[in-house]
């Protein structure tokens, strides 16, 4: 399984972006998926989570309310629409994606997209 996001970019406070995260290889094996960011001198953070069916989702209390994840199993495609973004947003933000079920259980990492956020 190999992870692409693409989508961050340098805002201002008050803005809205669109992160997505493709899939490709083996990912009829993809259970879960989320997004992590991590900030410089900070320990990565789960911003958000969702199941393969997309029926469950999960919000750290910091976006609850800004941040929607959802995905488009049709497309191996995750998104992550960010509104009201705030400095304290600005991260590398990283998709990930676990498999298992009847598959060995493995987590695939992307390769990060900045987000930067100015006040």
């Amino acid at each position: 399984v190999q992870l692409v996001e693409s989508g961050g970019d340098l805002v201002q406070a008050g803005s809205s972006l669109r992160l997505s995260c493709a899939a490709s290889g083996s990912t009829f094996k993809i259970n879960d998926m989320g997004w992590y960011r991590q900030a410089p001198g900070k320990q990565r953070e789960l911003v958000a989570s969702i199941t393969s069916g997309g029926g469950s989702t999960n919000y750290a209390d910091s976006v609850k309310g800004r941040f929607t994840i959802s995905r488009d199993k049709a497309k191996n495609t995750m998104y992550l629409r960010m509104n009201s973004l705030k400095p304290e947003d600005t991260a590398l933000y990283y998709c990930h994606a676990e498999t298992g079920g009847r598959f060995p259980r493995y987590d695939y990492w992307g390769q990060g997209t900045q987000v930067t956020v100015s006040s």
